[in-house]
């Protein structure tokens, strides 16, 4: 039976799926559906990774249809709508916004060849500064470069480059507009100022992208344009619906997540697992690392990342839980249940089996040449061990850029948000909670990136005069788990002695390993 309740709609495109959410004013979920796209298997060689850009188009008229079939919302309620998207995924678009090659995702690991001087002075500057590897790789990363050195016919042709937040709110208003807290990528934006750069500035030679082809940035909340008629008849939201700017997944996730004061912290354990703050300043929480633009207009999340987050739960899954897969098939449940019951049983810390989750590693943080490490094995030691490690070796990482981020920014968090896959995982709260010592929530709403995106929308429409009446009256706090004295006794010691100690001593024998072996 149909709601007949105004509602807020939020479209929102991770990595593994697409959700079209009906959120009701005060933030309650009315109706969801989820279409999770297929796996890729248009990439041309090991280590790209590309997805259709037609595709994520029919995944999300999909979900919306899916979303009207149930029954329960009807399209003609909806006040408004925003997309929110996974970050750094890039699209061509021609002339006349047809898509020249398929999306480069955000995690694809292919580097261009031929890097291209900048500036003699600025780059006397990088070597005098030790900066070189880095500006080199920010080049050889950027997906432009990659094009224009590979495909020089698609980036002749290219007259639109976006990402995938500004590919999907051109689909449904024609506008080429997107958020300027949608920015995150190998882009020519400047995080300081929240804008693009200047015309003529030098990271056009870094990025090697033209200015006009880029979209028009507006801040969030604001409007972006309204359903085109035939972006309405495929999906069926009625034509002229206001389309606001939302923002990135993370930048909505800390939205979502209901963190209002400045000793709140938001952790997101998704596929990349990120702990961020909300900052009027702009911190740097760790160099060349800027703090991207927040979801709340003027601010910025200073970000420490773990770029396999949880994506390393299901490595482990894959290559190692057969038998547990079997047995949470048997029971009705999940394989990640079924480790996380065997993992409970074991004592904090492991018996010293030590993880550092760098399995793929940061430019900065914490360097190129990084491999992921276990160390501390012993003939007691099972699987169970092993994926405990794992839960632990995420929170160290993410303890590591708590300090980093308190350090920076001077303010010492109080309670963190947690987000995200892992957050439904009692146990990964409360090692979360002990390894950090402070205080973990896990919001009430599990989609707290799509309650993130309907935030912005309820503000745009003007239902609430700003961001925080309208965060404070739209999100609520669930389970809250505080920090065990006993075993954050152990976690201190074993992160103190044991963890912050294996990188520097493992660094010399990554760096022979690259040497020897290209990946």
């Amino acid at each position: 039976m149909k709601n007949n309740d105004k509602f807020i709609l939020s479209i929102d495109m991770g990595t593994q799926s697409v959700r079209a959410v009906a959120f009701d004013i005060k933030g309650n979920i009315l109706d969801m559906n989820k279409v999770i796209y297929k796996p890729i298997s248009n990439s041309p060689e090991d280590g790209f990774h590309e997805q259709g850009v037609e595709y994520y188009w029919k995944c999300l008229t999909k979900a919306c249809k899916n979303l009207w079939n149930q029954n329960k919302v009807d399209p003609k309620n909806i006040l408004g709508l925003s997309v929110t998207t996974q970050r750094g995924t890039v699209v061509n678009l021609d002339k006349d916004g047809k898509a020249l090659r398929p999306a480069i995702l955000w995690f694809d690991k292919r580097l261009s060849k031929n890097i291209k001087k900048i500036t003699p002075l600025l780059d006397l500057a990088f070597n005098i500064t030790k900066l070189r590897k880095n500006i080199d790789y920010f080049q050889k990363k950027a997906q432009i470069n990659w094009i224009e050195e590979n495909q020089p016919e698609i980036w002749d042709k290219t007259e639109h480059y976006l990402l995938l937040s500004g590919y999907i709110n051109y689909r449904l208003t024609t506008k080429f507009i997107d958020s300027t807290a949608s920015q995150v990528g190998y882009i020519p934006y400047n995080y300081k100022k929240q804008t693009w750069e200047e015309n003529n500035s030098w990271k056009y030679k870094l990025f090697r992208v033209k200015p006009k082809s880029l979209p028009k940035l507006v801040k969030p909340s604001e409007i972006i344009g309204k359903i085109s008629s035939q972006a309405s008849k495929e999906t069926l939201i009625p034509i002229d619906t206001l389309v606001f700017a939302a923002a990135s997944d993370k930048a909505c996730e800390i939205t979502g997540s209901g963190m209002l004061e400045n000793s709140d912290a938001c952790i997101g354990f998704g596929t990349t697992a990120t702990i961020s703050i909300n900052s009027k300043k702009y911190i740097e929480p760790i160099f060349l690392a800027p703090p991207y633009t927040s979801a709340k207009q003027g601010y910025y999340n200073p970000e420490v990342q773990i770029f396999r987050g949880f994506w390393m739960v299901t490595w482990f899954k894959e290559q190692f839980a057969h038998p547990e897969s079997i047995t949470a098939q048997k029971k009705g449940v999940s394989t990640e249940e079924v480790l996380e019951e065997l993992a409970s049983k074991i004592p904090a810390g492991s018996l010293g089996l030590t993880l550092q989750p760098y399995w793929t590693p940061g430019v900065r943080f914490p360097g190129l040449e990084a491999k992921g490490s276990i160390i501390g094995f012993n003939s007691m030691h099972k699987k169970e061990h092993i994926y405990r490690a794992i839960l632990e070796g995420l929170a160290y990482g993410i303890r590591e850029g708590k300090e980093k981020i308190e350090k920076k920014s001077k303010i010492k968090m109080k309670q963190i948000f947690v987000t995200g896959g892992g957050s439904k995982s009692d146990l990964v709260m409360q090692i979360t909670a002990d390894i950090l010592n402070v205080k973990t929530i896990r919001p009430k709403i599990e989609e707290s990136s799509a309650l993130g995106a309907a935030i912005l929308t309820a503000i745009g429409l003007k239902i609430y005069k700003n961001y925080d009446e309208a965060v404070k009256n739209m999100t609520s706090s669930g389970d809250t788990f505080e920090p065990n004295p006993e075993t954050v006794k152990i976690y201190d010691k074993l992160y103190k002695s044991v963890y912050k100690n294996i990188y520097k001593r493992l660094k010399p024998i990554f760096h022979s390993i690259k040497n020897i072996i290209v990946t």
